[in-house]
């Protein structure tokens, strides 16, 4: 009994030190300074709202089809083929 005692006890402990962490992390997040300020004018724009809708795929793209064929490339003998260097 004093040994599952212990046990549980040592669980909470790490519980309680988890707790503590999470929230000392969480108070020393500060708002960052750095970001951009909502301008209306600029974000209206009808190309900026073409971007907004066309950024996503640009990016599905990007990871499913442009990088592996980048990753493909850069190996033997497709590098000799299309004369990549280093």
């Amino acid at each position: 009994m004093a040994r599952k005692r212990s046990e549980v006890e040592r669980c909470l402990r790490r519980v309680l030190c988890a707790g503590f962490l999470a929230l000392a992390l969480l108070a020393l997040a500060a708002p960052s300074g750095a970001a951009d300020e909502y301008d209306s004018r600029r974000a209206g724009h009808p190309l900026r709202i073409v971007a907004y809708v066309l950024h996503p795929a640009g990016v599905i793209l990007d990871t499913l089809i442009f990088r592996p064929a980048y990753w493909l490339g850069s190996h033997e003998p497709l590098r000799t083929l299309f004369g990549r260097t280093d």
